[in-house]
């Protein structure tokens, strides 16, 4: 299992543009079909939503990678 920290610079990032900043998938065409079809999870439960906001401390798993998304030590 491969583990990502992602460092996030806003409030937010949607779960669709989350998978391709961390090169999961390399179209948002591509994003929205691994979401709809059942195979991510946000903090252990499916998410079937493609604009989902991802915030910091959460935790996202597509395959056998999981990301670690966390505040950005540089923003305000």
């Amino acid at each position: 299992m491969q583990t990502l920290e992602f460092e996030l610079d806003r409030d937010y990032v949607e779960l669709k543009q989350l998978l391709k900043l961390a090169d999961l998938v390399t179209s948002g065409g591509e994003a929205k079909t691994v979401i709809g079809d059942g195979h991510v999870t946000v903090d252990g439960e499916v998410e079937l939503r493609k604009a989902c906001k991802i915030r910091a401390g959460q935790q996202v798993q597509f395959g056998d990678t999981v990301i670690n998304v966390i505040a950005d030590s540089d923003a305000p």
